[in-house]
């Protein structure tokens, strides 16, 4: 099932014979284009602070996105994801912190400040740590699943808070953001385009690998693992892969935090974060994949607005979750763009 704004027979113009606009389409179209100037409106009216605080909904759409790719396709709710945000956070924020200070690494091994470099190594870094907690994980089903990944992830909680020389339970301030040859990552407006594409190209990413052959497996494994082994798919391997690529997504998001608040912080990997995440699949809409983005701008945006005006705005936040699951129970996505149905507009 393909799931994209358009197919790939479809032109970027729509003019292609057979376009069909949907409301799914018109939604997707429309944030957009609205996210593509939402910077020069915010320097319009006088509030460039809000061009951050989109960044970090696009960070969190990103995690929102990866962890939905193994709840909503694969069936795994994993309560762990923290794990590999904050560890993607902590090999960019180490190198940077190793690279200002001129501390080599391991006493022997040149630190940079390079995106191109310390980037990738926190994806792939996070890629294997995936591979190594799904590997134990994916042996275990249902509630199981879930407890081993919290308790998977608590472990490298305290672990990395056991490192003084990162800053321990306190974290580690940076001095600034990575460096990207052509582009100013110090500039608000420049790094939140670079988190968007980010958040599209991974979507893309995950949309393609849900569709594909391998997707199908995936989601058939979900339904009926045993079905499956007997076809010939072991469901485990399958599993293990999404289950990686999931992890090395949410790395990647963590390294785009700690380039945008310029801080490390072992709260990225606590338990609350896993469950904050949770939070955001749920309200966008599971197995949709573009529910990410929006259940990260309804729980961040409602953060923002209720908290300049009390301080129990937890509460309040809580209760309006209550109210969002129960009358829209697929998800934000789904009850804008129609409950999923592919209505001809016009």
């Amino acid at each position: 099932m393909n799931n994209s704004p358009m197919s790939a027979s479809e032109s970027a113009s729509g003019s292609a014979p057979g376009f069909k606009l949907t409301r799914r389409r018109l939604v997707l179209w429309t944030t957009l284009l609205v996210l593509a100037v939402l910077p020069h409106f915010f320097e319009v009216i006088g509030e460039s602070y809000l061009t951050s605080l989109f960044a970090k909904i696009f960070v969190y759409a990103l995690v929102g996105v990866s962890l939905d790719l193994i709840i909503g396709q694969a069936g795994l709710i994993s309560f762990g994801h923290a794990a590999f945000f904050g560890m993607g956070a902590y090999v960019a924020g180490v190198l940077s912190h190793h690279d200002a200070n001129q501390i080599q690494l391991f006493g022997w091994l040149e630190a940079t400040n390079n995106a191109l470099i310390s980037w990738p190594l926190a994806v792939v870094v996070c890629a294997l740590l995936g591979l190594v907690i799904g590997a134990i994980s994916l042996r275990t089903t249902g509630v199981y699943f879930i407890m081993i990944t919290l308790a998977l992830a608590q472990m490298i909680y305290f672990l990395v808070i056991s490192v003084p020389e990162y800053g321990g339970e306190d974290g580690l301030s940076l001095w600034y953001r990575n460096q990207v040859p052509g582009l100013d990552l110090g500039s608000d407006v420049q790094f939140y385009y670079v988190c968007l594409a980010f958040l599209i190209a991974y979507l893309i990413g995950a949309i393609r690998v849900s569709g594909s052959s391998f997707g199908l497996i995936v989601r058939g494994a979900k339904f009926n693992a045993q079905r499956m082994t007997s076809l010939g798919k072991p469901p485990f391997r399958y599993q293990l892969l999404i289950f990686a690529f999931s992890a090395a997504g949410a790395g990647l998001a963590g390294v785009l935090m700690v380039n945008l608040t310029q801080y490390v912080s072992p709260d990225y990997l606590h338990w609350n974060m896993s469950g904050k995440f949770l939070v955001i699949v749920i309200l966008g809409g599971m197995g949709t994949l573009y529910g990410g983005f929006y259940g990260a701008l309804i729980l961040l945006g409602l953060e923002e607005i209720l908290s300049n005006y009390t301080d129990h705005w937890h509460l309040i936040i809580g209760l309006i979750l209550v109210v969002m699951v129960l009358t829209s129970r697929k998800g934000m996505f789904d009850s804008l763009s129609g409950n999923g149905k592919e209505k001809t507009l016009g």
